[in-house]
């Protein structure tokens, strides 16, 4: 008989295995809805005929999307690396 103890770790790698799953497509998404940094330098060698408000208009956007991308990343490693030591216990 599995005693409560030894049937909790189980229910906790699925869990942290569903979450690492969803923070990766949630990671990718954010990373795709993120404009490069080229974008930039092509624009100051071609020569751009935008106004100084409608170049930065994207800047917010993409401010927020990076910071969001951190966090995400780093909740990402985080979860990876309990899902590794539940693991590691567990067997």
């Amino acid at each position: 008989m599995m005693s409560v103890l030894t049937a909790i770790p189980s229910v906790w790698i699925y869990l942290l295995g569903g979450l690492i799953i969803a923070l990766a497509i949630f990671l990718s998404v954010l990373i795709s809805m993120q404009s490069g940094k080229e974008e930039g330098l092509s624009g100051t060698i071609v020569g751009s005929s935008e106004s100084y408000f409608g170049k930065n208009k994207g800047a917010g956007k993409n401010a927020i999307l990076s910071k969001l991308t951190i966090i995400g990343s780093i909740l990402l490693v985080l979860a990876s690396a309990t899902l590794m030591i539940l693991v590691k216990i567990s067997f």
